[in-house]
């Protein structure tokens, strides 16, 4: 995943591959309660390109052939495969397409965890509480968690995406923004097909590849998807979201997912607290005698974790344990992993976030968190890409700063840092 998953999403990252696992668990209610196999979502048109451009990209078309055939992919595949590869400029529209202002994460939050949501959430987990309660015992993936990847990624099946995977890729692949990426998902989406799970036609899924209920890359539905059903396939295009669901809890329990423990707990910190960020690991019975306490009044859970401030310290702290990390697997952004874990939490009839969030902040430009990142590398703290991007590195070089300044390391980035940067 995604992906958006130690995978590529919209967002950004990307895994890879291996096999199925058949259960052969019977279709009983709320098994296998889809379409046979089919799916209702239908191909999205794709836009003509001008001549020069599709003849160039028909060139790349075979001069990419024998590369695909020496990984693996056999000479009919590729030419069943790439029979319907097109230039889709809608796909390189999309991918060039940068939104000017961050979104904060308390926006996120509104949206990831809305009224609408939950309530669908519920809604799911009745009709298929009997699908969720064989995957949760099978790979330890609370239903509530793998609910609320779905509800994430796909709105619940609703927006599983509806362009044809292979000319998506393709195009992404001829692009050369970064080719490389793509063409191994490209490659892996013609080994998929030339393992029976699916036909280029039906592999649908969004503008960069992602795929099914809950938007796996070729790559990681390679390393991860499972035939849950036993029909032979696995299936995350159908209307069934059983292979899908099962696909999920399989792919957390490979990346770290530790069956009985909580992601973790929203968390009251004591005054003058700085071991804060995700680098930072700590046994919670040690974060306990430091002073942090849960907001819900009980004992910090048992395990290693770390303490995370996604909003500053004028906004709630969250202990974050090895389910967190591995959710970030799925996507690594500490805010979508945050949305799965909240989103959960509420399915399941728990309370959301308490503490208030800083909704006064003004959102920084892109200029200005390239900036931030130019001055934090100007000053020997970061040394990734400058990209405006405001991930774990940058997080990282932000708290090394404050703390060579004196200020909480929170490792937020506001309009307040960045005059700090400025030397004003």
């Amino acid at each position: 995943m995604r992906s958006s998953i130690g995978r590529l999403a919209l967002s950004a990252a990307a895994v890879t591959i291996l096999g199925s696992c058949g259960m052969g668990i019977g279709m009983g209610p709320g098994i296998g309660a889809g379409t046979g196999g089919g799916s209702s979502v239908t191909p999205a048109p794709i836009p003509a390109a001008d001549a020069a451009t599709e003849a160039s990209f028909q060139r790349w078309v075979q001069n990419f052939r024998p590369r695909a055939i020496s990984a693996g992919v056999s000479a009919a595949t590729y030419d069943r495969s790439m029979r319907i590869a097109r230039y889709n400029p809608e796909v390189i529209r999309l991918d060039r397409r940068q939104s000017e202002f961050s979104r904060p994460i308390w926006l996120y939050l509104d949206s990831a965890v809305s009224p609408e949501r939950i309530t669908t959430g519920r809604q799911m987990a009745s009709r298929h509480g009997r699908t969720l309660a064989a995957i949760e015992s099978r790979y330890g993936v609370p239903a509530e968690v793998v609910l609320a990847v779905w509800g994430m990624e796909s709105n619940f099946g609703a927006n599983r995406g509806r362009m044809q995977i292979i000319p998506s890729l393709a195009t992404l692949a001829y692009d050369g923004r970064r080719s490389e990426m793509f063409q191994n998902q490209l490659i892996a989406a013609m080994k998929i097909i030339q393992a029976g799970d699916t036909d280029p036609q039906h592999m649908l899924g969004s503008w960069a590849g992602a795929m099914g209920h809950t938007q796996f890359m070729p790559t990681s539905y390679l390393s991860y998807a499972v035939d849950f059903t036993g029909d032979g396939r696995r299936d995350i295009w159908s209307d069934d979201p059983t292979d899908s669901l099962a696909s999920t809890a399989a792919y957390l329990a490979r990346n770290g997912w530790v069956r009985g423990q909580p992601w973790g707990t929203e968390v009251v910190l004591p005054a003058g607290f700085t071991a804060v960020g995700k680098g930072t690991r700590t046994s919670t019975r040690q974060l306990a005698a430091m002073g942090v306490r849960a907001m819900n009044g009980g004992s910090l859970p048992a395990g290693t974790g770390s303490i995370i401030r996604p909003a500053g310290a004028n906004g709630p702290s969250f202990l974050i344990l090895d389910n967190f990390r591995a959710i970030l697997r799925y996507n690594n952004a500490d805010s979508y992993a945050l949305g799965v874990s909240y989103l959960a939490e509420t399915i399941a009839g728990r309370p959301g976030v308490k503490a208030g969030w800083p909704r006064s902040d003004r959102p920084l430009t892109q200029a200005e968190r390239v900036e931030i990142q130019r001055l934090l590398a100007a000053r020997g703290f970061y040394r990734d890409e400058i990209d405006g991007k405001i991930g774990t590195g940058t997080m990282e070089a932000i708290s090394a700063f404050q703390r060579s300044i004196g200020t909480p390391p929170d490792g937020y980035a506001t309009s307040i840092l960045l005059g700090q940067l400025r030397g004003r």
